[in-house]
């Protein structure tokens, strides 16, 4: 046992208050949208708004309130998001979406201005944890309401795939927050910050109901991530290499064993012609790619809109963005990620950075189909996370970070 005069010297990231851990939680509340199923206990769409944007504004104050002096962190993440809400501004100026373009221009810039407040405390894995628990309340909340309606939470009109029936939860939202918490659990496990017991509480519930939403993006996302943040951690963990090794000949003895199930049930009961075109998501976006447009918008895009074209939804990040921020727009979506991913190769092996390339490859994979990567977002919210984890803490200064993604 090393004296402890001897020991090699660590890297102190800074604790996570209880407050800024309720402020992320708020945000998280504020991005589960106010649609989605018809709920066990009716809620007027005026009030599930009132209470998302409720937890924005709640957010923000506690953020200012345990960051009154205004410090925070450089990060050209965060920067980038600054740029890109000063240019939806710009586009939503001349109301062609409406006086609701400037509103969610409004709750960009209260979302953003949260994050720029909470970077003080940037740096720590117990915001993974506290993002873990978040989400597994809302899904204990899907559980609930599966129990208690059936019917509802896995209604006809969504082809019987689990949707929240005590909160109004798509199946795509539902799949996805399981996705995000399966994979965050299992590298917390992997690099032994959680043991198998807990983590097992956390996965098997999260791959069940994972599995009853019928979600192919975020099951891709999943495996994507996953099997990524484990190539990374390739060299460093013995642990990491036999997961890697044991998920690939299960894939493989699944694909063999049960292909017709896993075909089934990736199609969804659908027609080939209607899995060729993504659910009907290609005849949507030729439609908004053929619209005609004047050179100011093929610049700078419309102005934010509710992610929908000629009354159906778009479904697809980079179109979306697209069409509400135009080219410029993409310029800057781009450029954050590319950022994220650069920083994330050049950090050490570490759980916190196997977390972050999860969290950037699972929304990279889901950009192609769901929308999110140009307005206050869950997916926006997973990114911060990302760059919250690669940031580089010096032993000498444990409570600022002057180099960061």
């Amino acid at each position: 046992m090393l004296d402890p005069a001897v020991r090699p010297a660590t890297v102190t990231r800074p604790g996570l208050p209880k407050a800024a851990g309720l402020a992320w939680t708020l945000l998280i509340i504020n991005t589960l949208g106010s649609t989605g199923a018809k709920t066990v206990i009716p809620l007027p769409r005026s009030v599930s708004q009132l209470i998302t944007m409720g937890s924005l504004g709640a957010a923000f104050l506690i953020a200012l309130a345990l960051n009154h002096k205004l410090r925070i962190r450089p990060s050209a993440y965060l920067s980038l998001l600054t740029l890109l809400l000063v240019l939806s501004t710009f586009a939503s100026l001349d109301l062609e979406g409406g006086f609701g373009s400037l509103f969610r221009c409004f709750r960009f810039t209260l979302f953003l201005s949260t994050l720029w407040l909470l970077t003080r405390w940037w740096g720590s894995l117990d915001l993974v944890r506290t993002y873990i628990r978040a989400y597994a309340v809302v899904l204990v909340t899907v559980v609930i309401g599966l129990a208690m309606s059936p019917a509802k939470a896995m209604p006809f009109e969504y082809g019987g795939r689990l949707t929240g029936a005590l909160w109004p939860l798509t199946p795509p939202q539902v799949g996805q927050y399981s996705a995000i918490v399966i994979g965050l659990t299992i590298l917390l496990w992997l690099g032994g910050r959680l043991d198998r017991r807990n983590a097992l509480i956390v996965i098997v519930p999260a791959f069940g109901i994972l599995l009853l939403t019928h979600t192919r993006t975020a099951t891709l996302g999943l495996v994507a991530g996953t099997v990524v943040a484990l190539m990374s951690q390739w060299m460093s963990s013995a642990r990491a290499r036999k997961v890697f090794t044991g998920l690939v000949f299960g894939g493989v003895f699944l694909v063999v064993v049960l292909g017709g199930l896993l075909q089934a049930w990736f199609l969804r009961g659908q027609s080939e012609e209607n899995f060729s075109s993504l659910t009907g998501r290609a005849k949507v976006w030729d439609a908004l790619l053929d619209a005609p447009r004047t050179t100011l918008e093929y610049l700078f895009g419309v102005g934010l809109t509710d992610k929908s074209y000629d009354g159906l939804p778009i479904d697809s990040s980079w179109l979306a963005v697209y069409h509400e921020q135009g080219f410029v727009g993409i310029a800057i979506v781009a450029a954050f990620l590319l950022v994220l991913i650069v920083v994330a190769v050049l950090r050490p092996p570490s759980p916190a950075r196997a977390c972050a390339i999860f969290l950037i490859t699972y929304c990279l994979s889901a950009s192609y189909t769901e929308a999110g990567l140009g307005d206050a977002s869950p997916y926006l919210l997973h990114l911060a996370l990302a760059a919250s984890l690669l940031v580089r803490v010096p032993a000498e200064e444990p409570e600022f970070l002057k180099e960061t993604a």
